[in-house]
């Protein structure tokens, strides 16, 4: 156990995380030649296509050195803010973390809140300058800012090139002698954190964790704390690059895996402890911290028959991204569905794509909201994820929206641009401190509402991609919110309400129904689109009705023989408005995100 070493990789999106644990592997030899491909740990085709690591994924390697053998544990993290959940149950499993920061972008927002989240649960810190290799690279620079951060010598800072793989072994000799091994005693009773899990189709459910205490023997009773279940661990191993390795016995300050023969996701939470049966701990340990969804959605599926199976598919979902939260709910316009939890709008994207691909589920989300508090006359508060929860307007006393405080970090240049886009959505900057000459830290309160949809993206082409954003949300205030209906043909269709401030009601509803027009089919009668608050009506386009041609037949003869046919065919229009329903096309539902 002495020579066992756990750590994790943080860093902001793109600072070479990824590359830099392919080296890793390679130099210890924990993948072969024919197994490697880069970023060898992003294994979704998804993260390959974005460039993004969404999983933490955990591997073992083994490293000789001075004739001793060393078992080194490496987690590597996600670095986007929308998958922040993962990094903390990383670092909940670890006792070391590698603070990677780009030599040509130095450190970012991002970087700072997960090495606070790292630095709060006691981690070695070993900070790594990457993309040595490039031309823009600024050292000198980069390591000031890192001094300034974490306060280490300047040697402390290990220079590396993630892709010409310059100072991997200095950073292997820095994880085996400054990394403390793991504390815990194999001779006390069993407990082992459950940091991840996945589903196998052939095997069930594969629970990741960490031995903190204790020994666990394979064909043993074990007992999972909180869903209070007992099973035989089948098979336990550790996580190997390529495929998993069986062992007999793991104890104290081991990774490893336990399979179960589990079938249904329910019975494994992340966080949970697992005990052995015959001599259990007193009580289970402390868990990382409950996750709390940002942004709500309901996810339907196309075919009101699917229900069961997209249940099952965001059950299984869930056991590989803790994060997703859902809730049953039902709409008029979409049938059966789930209220879904989000930490934002990356991470509901990802998990819409999921289901296409690895559960083969069409699905239609509706406009994402965040969480109100709703006051009623009656004096009753009541939690609004829905806009057809929130109370009419006649039982509404106040409304209490959630705020957040953020920090940006850009290049001077930017500043005025990125004031006005925060003042825009509604933002008071609170701070602005010159880190140097050209960087400058933003700290601001917005609502949380205002940055769900474009807020991110929107920074990012004002700061030509330089600007780095973070948050951590710090309350409600009172705020003048107003539900905007849309109504088709005068019914309402829930799934495009949207809760939004009375100042940019007007606006919004008119571009809605503009966008809405281009996308609605035209049908055989006329399509009122409205957007109304309440029972005002402030916004209206029309689709215009298919028309057939019926006077064509009419050559020569009187005016009444073309009047007559006109009239006939006004009856069947009127007719058909009252029997016609309007189909409104999933394109409908996601152009409402993307309104400019």
């Amino acid at each position: 156990m002495k020579n066992t070493r756990n750590f994790c990789i943080i860093a902001h999106i793109d600072h070479g995380k990824s590359t830099l644990a392919d080296r890793l592997l390679q130099i210890t030899g924990s993948v072969t030649d024919r197994q490697f491909q880069n970023q060898v740990l992003d294994d979704m085709d998804l993260e390959r296509e974005r460039g993004i690591t969404i999983k933490s994924h955990a591997i073992q390697m083994d490293y000789v050195k001075d004739g001793q053998k060393y078992v080194l544990n490496l987690i590597d993290t996600p670095g986007h803010v929308d998958f922040s959940y993962e990094v903390s149950r990383s670092i909940a499993a670890c006792e070391g973390a590698l603070l990677i920061v780009d030599a040509t972008q130095g450190v970012q927002a991002q970087t700072i809140s997960t090495l606070y989240q790292a630095i709060d649960n006691n981690l070695e810190i070993i900070p790594i300058l990457n993309k040595m290799d490039l031309d823009a690279a600024m050292p000198d620079e980069v390591e000031d800012q890192i001094i300034e951060l974490i306060g280490v010598d300047r040697e402390d800072i290990i220079h590396a090139s993630g892709k010409t793989g310059y100072g991997i072994e200095d950073i292997l000799d820095a994880i085996i002698s400054k990394v403390p091994a793991p504390k815990g005693d194999p001779n006390k009773p069993l407990e082992a954190l459950i940091f991840d899990s996945v589903y196998n189709s052939f095997r069930g459910i594969i629970a990741y964790f960490r031995i903190l205490n204790g020994t666990i023997k394979k064909k043993e009773l074990v007992k999972f704390v909180n869903t209070g279940k007992e099973y035989y661990g089948e098979e336990i191993g550790v996580l190997k690059m390529g495929n998993n390795e069986p062992r007999d016995t793991l104890s104290a300050g081991d990774v490893g895996y336990i399979i179960s023969g589990i079938k249904t996701a329910v019975e494994v939470k992340v966080g949970d402890t697992i005990t052995s049966v015959a001599n259990p701990c007193h009580e289970a340990i402390d868990g990382f911290s409950e996750v709390k969804p940002m942004l709500f959605a309901g996810i339907y599926p196309v075919d009101a028959d699917d229900y069961e199976e997209l249940r099952s598919a965001i059950d299984r979902l869930q056991l590989n991204d803790a994060s997703l939260t859902y809730t049953l709910e039902s709409s008029a316009a979409l049938g059966f569905g789930f209220r879904c939890g989000f930490l934002g709008l990356l991470h509901m994207e990802i998990v819409q794509e999921r289901l296409d691909r690895e559960f083969d589920m069409d699905v239609i989300t509706t406009v994402p909201n965040v969480q109100y508090l709703a006051y009623t006359t009656k004096g009753e508060v009541i939690e609004v994820h829905n806009p057809s929860g929130m109370p009419e307007p006649n039982y509404l006393e106040y409304v209490e929206e959630p705020y957040i405080k953020g920090t940006v970090i850009t290049k001077s240049d930017y500043v005025g641009s990125i004031i006005k886009l925060i003042i825009d959505k509604r933002g008071m900057l609170q701070d602005q401190i010159y880190l140097s000459t050209d960087r400058v830290e933003l700290k601001f309160e917005i609502p949380l509402g205002e940055i769900v949809f474009d807020f991110y993206d929107k920074l990012k082409s004002i700061s030509k991609g330089y600007a780095s954003f973070d948050y951590y949300q710090s309350g409600y205030e009172k705020s003048k919110l107003v539900r905007l209906d849309i109504l088709l043909n005068s019914e309402m269709v829930d799934a495009l309400s949207t809760l939004t401030h009375f100042d940019n009601a007007q606006n919004f509803g008119r571009r809605m129904c503009e966008k809405l027009k281009d996308l609605i089919p035209r049908q055989q009668f006329d399509v009122a689109i409205q957007a109304a608050i309440g029972s005002k009506i402030i916004a209206r386009e029309t689709v215009k009705a298919l028309r057939k041609d019926v006077t064509a037949k009419c050559y020569g003869g009187d005016i009444t023989r073309k009047r007559k046919l006109l009239e006939k065919q006004k009856k069947g229009k009127k007719r058909m408005r009252q029997v016609g329903n309007v189909e409104v096309p999933q394109s409908a539902f996601l152009a409402v995100l993307k309104l400019d």
